[in-house]
Order: structure tokens, then sequence, then C-alpha cells
């Protein structure tokens, strides 16, 4: 039996192909953005995965350290450390900034952590981890930094001594390890110029410096001190320990807020990413109406060009199910091309954007079949088109 629908794509060829070249490459955006997304979320995870803690235990009724600010005391390792079940502790500090390398600014994670101990890098893949308490740093490749490079934040120049990769924060941006010792310097320690501001507004204000009082001008000096604050203690629970019964000890004994990694994996994905995934659902929605209107106006045009080839086939006796069918398959073909050219192009073009983009297998699947599905529906208009036609219009034609 003849493939009327193979005959007429035969026909227009060209036309067929180039409508299916641009379909593609708006799949292909379809593709990425959803990339984007699964992206963002494995950024997230890495970073949980990485530190190696089974509970995150920040500031009191806050969802920090990301989510929300949170400040501590570092000796509060230490006491966490005695509780049962606990295996290992590590101080953590983290603050984003602007670094400037080879002439650009990029913005950055600064994660300060104890050599040694929980909150590192998971590996390196050049140099050394850090081994001093002071000037030296471990970089993500993607800052563009190498080994002996030097690194100046604040007021203090730092040394790259290894290199890791795939160490982002939850919004992508590389991470830069320090010592937690000049992380905190970093974090809390001002500039020449602000401490003499602060020292030059204390001593004109009447109400800290009273005659006969002693002042409060060695409070500026206290900004000089190295600050014992962090943002969050990591814990490593033991072999067969329940961390969800360690964090509810935690929050009950020691006056703290302690998430499992879990928890902390949901706080990231549901209060930093919630909003950015409804803005992508969102495109995703409106590209998916849109590829459904271009392909239901190009095969409802393909239709009204051979009106008269269809009274033909009408007037000779082929049934209405071999017309749809042939339409059908016009628009299915559409769906395949657009596909595998979307597909293409999304894996050529994800590793240029300046975000991770995932591109996952069952991602793929699942736009495969809402594209035939999309393709198929938008069918029928034609399809109603072409069975509406009388057969006596072949014979006034």
């Amino acid at each position: 039996m003849i493939n009327l629908a193979r005959r007429d794509i035969a026909n227009h060829l060209g036309r067929y192909i180039l409508t299916g070249f641009g379909l593609g490459l708006l799949i292909g955006v379809t593709l990425t953005m959803a990339g984007v997304y699964r992206g963002m979320v494995d950024d997230a995870k890495v970073l949980l995965g990485a530190v190696g803690a089974d509970i995150w235990v920040v500031q009191q009724h806050t969802l920090g350290p990301f989510a929300e600010p949170s400040s501590l005391q570092d000796d509060v390792a230490r006491s966490l450390e005695g509780l049962p079940g606990v295996a290992r502790t590590g101080n953590v500090a983290y603050l984003t900034m602007q670094v400037t390398h080879a002439g650009k600014d990029q913005r950055v994670m600064i994660a300060g952590y104890t050599p040694g101990r929980l909150g590192g890098p998971a590996f390196l893949i050049d140099g050394r981890p850090i081994s001093r308490a002071h000037y030296e740093a471990v970089a993500d490749v993607r800052t563009g930094f190498e080994v002996g490079d030097r690194l100046r934040l604040r007021r203090t120049d730092y040394t790259v001594v290894g290199l890791t990769k795939r160490m982002v924060s939850s919004g992508g941006d590389p991470m830069v390890f320090l010592s937690l010792k000049d992380a905190q310097e970093t974090q809390f320690r001002k500039d020449n110029e602000a401490i003499i501001n602060d020292r030059e507004r204390l001593a004109a204000n009447p109400s800290v410096n009273k005659p006969g009082q002693p002042g409060l001008l060695p409070v500026v000096e206290e900004l000089q001190t190295e600050s014992h604050r962090v943002n969050a203690v990591l814990v490593r629970v033991e072999t067969g320990q329940d961390p969800r019964r360690i964090a509810d000890t935690i929050k009950r004994w020691k006056h703290l807020t302690a998430y499992t990694n879990k928890e902390m994996e949901d706080i990231l994905i549901a209060k930093l990413i919630a909003t950015a995934a409804r803005q992508i659902a969102l495109f995703l929605i409106i590209l998916a109406v849109v590829s459904a209107a271009i392909v239901a106006f190009i095969i409802y045009t393909m239709t009204l060009g051979k009106l008269k080839e269809l009274a033909v086939l009408k007037l000779i006796g082929t049934r209405d199910r071999t017309i749809a069918a042939m339409i059908l398959q016009e628009a299915l073909g559409l769906g395949f091309i657009g596909f595998f050219v979307g597909k293409f192009a999304a894996t050529l073009w994800a590793p240029v954007f300046p975000k991770h983009v995932l591109l996952l297998t069952d991602d793929a699947l699942r736009a495969f079949g809402i594209t035939l599905a999309i393709c198929a529906l938008a069918s029928v208009l034609a399809i109603r088109a072409a069975l509406r036609i009388d057969p006596a219009e072949a014979i006034g034609g």
C-alpha cells in the first residue's frame, strides 16, 4: 500500500525538514531549561555530599547557613564532641564575595574549615590540601586559578596550593577553601579606613565618651582581634547511630537548631531554588504551548495546500481514517526530527552555559513522549479540516 504521508513529505521535503529543524531548536531550549533546574539541584547536593556531614548545627531558630544567616561560637564543636554517638565535628564559615583573577571579577563562595576536620574539599585534582593555619587556599578549577597563583582577599594575599573540581555553592558559584582562621579574618575583620572611621565616630559621640567615664574606644580595638564565630558546626555520627535522634538531642540540650543532611538538602531545594523552579516551570509551559502552536500551524498550512489532492483521494474512495493517519504521521515526523535536533543542540551548547546544565536521560525520554503528544494534538485541527472537504471539489476545480 502506498504511504501517502511519505509521498507528501517527499514533495515538500525542504520545507518539512526546515520546519523540523526550527522546532528542534525550540525543543533544545526546553531541554536546556530543564537541565538548568537539574543543575541547580545537583549543585546543592554536591556541596552537602562533599563535606560529609550527617548533621548541620546552626544558630537556634534559623535555616542557616545558606538560607539564613547563622552565627555560633566556635567552641560549640568541642561541646558536641562529648555527646554519645558523635564521631567527629568541624567548624565552617561561609561567605560570598568577589575576587579578581586575570583582570576579571568573579563571584565565589569562601569556605573556611579546620584542616583535617569536616568541611574541606572532597578531593583534589592537582596540588595538595591546606596544611598551614594561614595564607593557603584550595580553589575550584572554574575560578581559573592554578596551583601557585596568588589570591587577594581583603588585605591579605593567599597562595593557591591545590585545585578541586565540582565544588560549588548552592547558587553555582565556584568555591575557594581557606583555613577557618583565615576565613574568620576575611569575614569579620575591617579595613584600616573602616576602623579609623569607627574610632572617629565613637570619639565624637558624647553619649559614649562622657567625662569621668572610661569610654568605649577599646571596642574598636576588639574589631582587630580574631573572631571566634562560625556559621555552622558539622557533625558526623558513629556507624549505626541515628542522625535524627542525635539532632533531636542537640536541639533539646544545646539550645541550637540541628538538621540532618536530608533536611538540609530539602531546605536548599525548597527555600533557595523554589522561585527559580517556578520560573523555569512557567517557561517550559510557555515553550510547550508555542511548540504546539507552531506544529499546528505548519500541519494546517500543509493540509490547506493540498485540498484538491485530498478531495481527489476522497472521490476515489479513500477512507477518512487513511487521510487522518497521513496527517498524523506527518505531525509525528516533525516531532521525531524536532526532538533529535533539539537533543543534539542541547548537548552541544550545554557546556557553554556559565551555570551547570545537567541533561538527564529520564528528562529526555519524558520530553520525547511530550513532544509526540503535542504533535499528535496539534494535528487535530488539520485532520478536521481535511475530513470536511467535499469530494465534489475535485470535479469542480
